[in-house]
């Protein structure tokens, strides 16, 4: 079979150190076409992977028969809404919108155009982390914790996005913790939530089967890594899983081979758009109580 003929859009930090490379690699897809906002950036990412820039997000669309996304939330939501209805798979970022009526409407251009999707959760392809979330899957849990803390936006090439430091650690990492602790110990719903003036962002979910879990986000601490992770208790011991340590070239190989799988056939997948939504519906209740709280 043909590499799958994906188009990129978005040229910034995330796409040149992750997007571009991975797709570029194959042999499962083939990186055709880059388009973004700032063309020089798009013909710069384009050049350095034998791609083409397209001069506006028609085109790269036209071009292509996957699209990929790595812009800010805003910006995901309505054009790959216009990618879906077009007939074209998608790769998406998390937050897969910047509000939940956003990322309702773009999940309902998906099931509508009946094709592909995935959201990058990146630990979740990697093969230590789904090992850990199917061990945790099985387990008669009490309680657990996820934690994403760094110091991204501080310093390093993410600290100069608008969107993450407007919308702080919570729409930015928030979606890893709050997805490895939900496929860890099942659906729940926001019981607390808080953020200090330094942002630090501290949940509280209360899981269907009856656990309770804390999560612990921050992306201004003076860490000079970054540390996430998850630990699951039951009455036999803990489970845990170090994301960091566990994400690997096998992570990205995964999710390059899965995505054009799903584009492919169109199949459903445990990191697809509706994934994204309802971790888009805990961000939501979250950042309401934050909100109320301050």
């Amino acid at each position: 079979m043909n590499p799958l003929a994906v188009g990129l859009v978005g040229a910034g930090p995330w796409a040149a150190l992750v997007h571009a490379p991975v797709l570029a690699a194959g042999p499962e897809t083939q990186l055709v076409a880059v388009w973004a906002r700032r063309s020089e950036a798009a013909e710069e990412l384009a050049r350095r992977h034998d791609a083409v820039a397209c001069p506006s997000f028609d085109a790269l669309v036209e071009r292509c028969e996957a699209v990929a996304f790595s812009v800010p939330p805003d910006v995901q939501a309505e054009l790959a809404t216009r990618a879906a209805r077009a007939g074209r798979p998608v790769l998406l970022e998390k937050p897969i919108a910047g509000s939940l009526d956003a990322a309702r409407r773009l999940v309902d251009a998906i099931d509508a155009a009946a094709v592909g999707s995935l959201v990058v959760l990146t630990g979740r392809f990697a093969p230590a982390v789904r090992e850990f979330v199917d061990a945790a899957s099985a387990l008669d849990a009490t309680g657990g914790r996820s934690w994403f803390l760094s110091g991204a936006f501080l310093s390093g090439p993410f600290s100069q996005s608008p969107w993450r430091h407007e919308r702080g650690a919570l729409l930015d990492v928030g979606p890893h913790a709050l997805d490895l602790i939900t496929a860890a110990l099942g659906p729940g719903r926001v019981a607390d939530a808080t953020s200090s003036g330094g942002g630090f962002v501290a949940i509280t979910l209360a899981h269907d089967d009856g656990a309770v879990s804390q999560v612990s986000l921050c992306s201004t601490l003076g860490l000079t890594d970054t540390r996430s992770g998850a630990e699951v208790y039951a009455a036999h011991g803990i489970l845990a899983v170090d994301v960091q340590a566990a994400i690997g070239p096998h992570t990205f190989a995964n999710l390059r081979r899965e995505f054009a799988t799903v584009a492919r056939v169109g199949a459903s997948h445990a990191c697809d758009a509706h994934r994204g939504l309802e971790i888009q519906e805990l961000l939501d209740a979250a950042e309401r109580l934050v909100a109320r709280a301050t």
